[in-house]
């Protein structure tokens, strides 16, 4: 069973930038695929971004050419690179592993992400 662990949130003004980071623990890392998603207040869980375990990405229309997620399988670690913040992006980051055997989901704890002037 995988543990995660999300940091880099923060405050940032429109048009700024952030990088998120989710490290894993208590498995083998690489065999998980992995995945961002958002929570803003009074809106479903939605997915932002996800990286496969031979390194495809997908990524949601409303941050597409902006968000770039990354996987360092040395680090144990998945990135969300967000530029070109907008107000629309505020929310809380979830960092999510599937499995890629048993497709079980495991999520971290969250960070807030909050786009403000």
């Amino acid at each position: 069973q995988v543990q995660l662990v999300e940091s880099g949130g923060g405050l940032v003004q429109p048009g700024g930038s952030l990088r998120l980071s989710c490290a894993a623990s208590g498995s083998i890392f690489n065999i998980y695929s992995m995945a961002w998603y958002r929570q803003a207040p009074g809106k479903q869980r939605e997915l932002v971004a996800h990286i496969t375990t031979s390194f495809s990405t997908n990524y949601a229309d409303s941050v597409k050419g902006r968000f770039t997620i990354s996987r360092d399988n040395a680090k144990n670690t998945v990135y969300l690179q967000m530029n070109s913040l907008k107000l629309e992006d505020t929310a809380v980051y979830y960092c999510n592993a599937q499995y890629i055997i048993t497709e079980a989901l495991y999520w971290g704890q969250g960070t807030q992400v909050t786009v403000s002037s």
